[in-house]
């Protein structure tokens, strides 16, 4: 993981915790089971919908683009502010704006997995296989 993805965990921390995960060549930002942003190339791009598009525009944050089939596609993820990397507040502001967002999006959160249940040992096999090889 990159070093620019690490230190995301601090720029958010009164956000509150986030994950982040490996996908498409960049990295996924969670926040409470919520995908809030999108990091590629080592630029960080938070959800925005219509209701919070202004605020982005305002500061002239461009849309996270891809191309497909020659064809430029924008996602609903924009470039966030440089100061969100300088103030943990501002971060803790764009991050409820991006998890705003996140809700309003109507996508469910991500199902938290469970965790891995160890395997019960049998010990009466091993105890009756012991006890006939000692009365030999």
């Amino acid at each position: 993981m990159s070093e620019f993805v690490e230190s995301l965990h601090e720029t958010f921390e009164r956000l509150g915790r986030i994950e982040t995960r490996r996908m498409f060549g960049g990295h996924g930002i969670w926040h409470e089971g919520r995908m809030i942003a999108l990091v590629a190339k080592d630029t960080l791009y938070l959800k925005a919908d219509a209701e919070s598009a202004a605020h982005f525009d305002k500061l002239n944050l461009p849309p996270f683009t891809y191309v497909r089939q020659g064809k430029s596609m924008p996602m609903s993820y924009r470039q966030a502010p440089a100061d969100l990397f300088e103030d943990r507040e501002e971060a803790a502001l764009w991050g409820r704006l991006a998890y705003e967002a996140a809700l309003r999006s109507g996508q469910p959160p991500k199902p938290k997995k469970a965790p891995a249940k160890k395997a019960a040992v049998k010990k009466t096999s091993v105890k009756k296989k012991t006890a006939k090889a000692a009365s030999r």
